[in-house]
C-alpha cells in the first residue's frame, strides 16, 4: 500500500509516490485476505490481472508505451539504480544493494499474481516502474468499499533527464486506460497517494481520477483517487473522517510534476 508520510524534499516531485514501503505488504494465499480474513473477491482462476504480460501497447503523445513485467535477471540493476536516487529513497525507503530491491520484488514475482511489478517502456526505453495490483485483494480493501476487480497502481519515473516534462499525468492516464481496456471485469482504477502529496494528487486529478475520500491507512492519511470506467458510475460511498478540502488541491497552484528517478519536477 502506498506513499510515505514524509514531506517532499525541495525540488522533488512526488507524483506516483503511491505506496508506503515501510508498511509490510502481506500477500495472502488465494481465498484469504489480511489476517486470514475473506477478501472482497476470492481468486477463482490462475491469472488475476488478465494476462498483463500480453497487454497491447498504447500510443501516446510522447510515443508508444507498454508495460513489461519485471524480470529480476534483466531488470534488477536498473530498478536498483532508480531506487537508490535520493529523491526516490525519500519516499520508497529501499536504497541499498540489489538484494534490497530484490526483497521488495520477490514476493510479487513469486506470489499468486495479485500484484505485478512492471517496467514502463516508452519507445524502446525503460523509463518508469509500475506495480499493477488487485486492490480488492489488497489490505487497502479493508479501508474502503472495494468492488470486485478494483485495480490499483503505484509508480515512479526513473531518470533525471525525464523530470519536469509533464509525463506523470500522461502516463497515469495511459495506464488507467490500459487497465480498463484489458480488464473487462474491472470498473475502477484506484490509487492512494499521501493526502499531503499535492503534486501527486494533482497529477491523478489531471489524469481523470476523482478525489473521493480521505482514508486513514496504517502509516498515513491517504487521498483515495478513483478513475471510473464510466463517468456515470456512482461515487465511491465513503464518508471520510475529515472531508477533503478542495483548497488544497488547486492544480493552478500546484502544477503536476513528473516523478523521475522516483520523484521529479513539474510538467
Amino acid at each position: 500500500m502506498p506513499p510515505t508520510d514524509a514531506q517532499p524534499a525541495p525540488g522533488v516531485d512526488p507524483v506516483g509516490e503511491t505506496r508506503d514501503p515501510r508498511t509490510p505488504q502481506p500477500r495472502p494465499r488465494p481465498g484469504q485476505g489480511p489476517d486470514g480474513a475473506t477478501p472482497t473477491t476470492t481468486p477463482t482462476d490462475g491469472d488475476l490481472l488478465d494476462g498483463l504480460a500480453d497487454w497491447s501497447p498504447a500510443t501516446t503523445s510522447a510515443g508508444c508505451f507498454r508495460l513489461v513485467p519485471v524480470s529480476l535477471g534483466r531488470d534488477l540493476p536498473l530498478i536498483t539504480h532508480w531506487i537508490n536516487a535520493p529523491a526516490v529513497d525519500a519516499y520508497w525507503e529501499l536504497a541499498g544493494p540489489p538484494s534490497v530491491s530484490e526483497r521488495h520484488l520477490r514476493p510479487q514475482l513469486d506470489g499468486d499474481g495479485r500484484s505485478v511489478p512492471c517496467l514502463g517502456v516508452l519507445g524502446a526505453t525503460p523509463m518508469s516502474y509500475w506495480e499493477i495490483y488487485r486492490a480488492d485483494l489488497d489490505p487497502l480493501a479493508d479501508h474502503y468499499p472495494a468492488r470486485p476487480h478494483d485495480t490499483g497502481v503505484h509508480l515512479l519515473i526513473g531518470g533525471a533527464m525525464r523530470r519536469g516534462r509533464g509525463l506523470g499525468s500522461l502516463l497515469i492516464r495511459t495506464v488507467a486506460e490500459l487497465i480498463l481496456d484489458h480488464r473487462p471485469a474491472c470498473s475502477r482504477v484506484v490509487a492512494e497517494p499521501d493526502l499531503r502529496n499535492i503534486p501527486s494528487v494533482t497529477a491523478f486529478l489531471r489524469a481523470g481520477f476523482r478525489l473521493t475520500a480521505e482514508v486513514a491507512l496504517p502509516d498515513k492519511r491517504a487521498a483515495l483517487m478513483v478513475r471510473d470506467r464510466s463517468p456515470d458510475d456512482p461515487p465511491c460511498p465513503i464518508t471520510p473522517s475529515t472531508p477533503p478540502d478542495p483548497i488544497r488541491f488547486r492544480p493552478e497552484e500546484h502544477p503536476c510534476r513528473v516523478r523521475t528517478s522516483n520523484s521529479p519536477p513539474a510538467p
